[in-house]
């Protein structure tokens, strides 16, 4: 969970609040991000890694999207070494990587000095993998930025020396919580459930998509880019052409996330010589002391499915 700071709006919140709203409404835009390469949650039987992968390249291909970053946690190709030929396979289809820490190491449960040298540890791969291309984007494991103000400023301050930005978050559905209930339902062969599950799973993307959109326009009258957090599970990519169908139902087409995060309302994770500003809908939504709407639960426990 994302931190709610209780501080007094910076001024560069406000500029950037009021660069918001002054931009025109436009065509629903979404840039996809992906955590956990190269191993996330539990993996069914008769799949690997590297057949996850293949399945997410194969659909964001065919959807013909743009390249989507890949945030690395290295510690998987030392649990998982059979996994590390996932992130090759990533950038053999010009796909980006960036920085999700070492060990997926939450920011507000560890002493600073630990989660940057977390961070650092994590550059050799990065570099190995991405050459001259651009891996300085950091997205925080549970998007923790820092549970005081002091600790997340120190933390931008260490970030900016760096030259990182931060990779926000303005969608997300919990995608997380299927994966491993789909990889039970896969060992007992029960067709039924994983159905239910992966309308269950439809049904929450969907019901996010209204969320996101109701904060922007209850903020600032329109759309804008959103960054969605996505994870490189196996249900995720068994639904991968499913989900790309469902927001290009809904109206959206797929931007990168540097586009995305072009827009003002990011410009705090981009310049983080700025102060902290919100970069999540529901910051911005606190801030400004409007309600914001419960987050989609899935339609069904998927804690219990497939135990017995």
């Amino acid at each position: 969970m994302r931190i709610i700071w209780h501080l007094s709006i910076p001024l560069v919140f406000c500029t950037a609040l009021s660069a918001v709203m002054l931009i025109p409404a436009s065509a629903e835009q979404i840039a996809f991000t992906w955590d956990d390469l190269p191993a996330h949650s539990t993996l069914p039987a008769g799949e690997t890694r590297v057949d996850i992968g293949q399945k997410l390249i194969a659909a964001m291909r065919e959807a013909h999207m743009p390249p989507a970053y890949g945030f690395v946690n290295g510690v998987q190709t030392e649990r998982e070494p059979l996994s590390t030929p996932m992130l090759q396979a990533w950038r053999d289809a010009g796909l980006p990587l960036g920085n999700h820490t070492w060990s997926h190491m939450n920011l507000n449960q560890v002493p600073l000095a630990d989660w940057q040298a977390d961070v650092l540890k994590n550059e050799p791969i990065l570099k190995k993998y991405m050459g001259n291309g651009d891996w300085h984007w950091l997205r925080f494991p549970y998007l923790a930025e820092g549970d005081t103000a002091e600790k997340r400023a120190a933390t931008r301050k260490f970030l900016a020396e760096k030259g990182y930005r931060i990779a926000a978050v303005t969608m997300s559905f919990g995608d997380y919580m299927y994966n491993e209930p789909y990889a039970r339902c896969v060992a007992k062969n029960d067709s039924a459930s994983i159905t239910r599950l992966e309308t269950s799973y439809l049904e929450a993307a969907d019901a996010a998509i209204d969320r996101s959109r109701a904060m922007a326009k209850a903020l600032y009258g329109h759309d804008i880019p959103y960054v969605l957090l996505m994870h490189v599970g196996a249900l995720d990519a068994q639904m991968l052409p499913r989900l790309l169908k469902l927001y290009r139902d809904r109206g959206f087409s797929f931007i990168t996330l540097e586009e995305a995060e072009k827009t003002a309302f990011y410009a705090s994770d981009i310049h983080l010589d700025l102060s902290p500003a919100p970069d999540t809908l529901e910051e911005a939504m606190h801030m400004r002391g409007l309600t914001i709407p419960n987050g989609p639960a899935p339609s069904m426990d998927v804690n219990s499915v497939c135990r017995r």
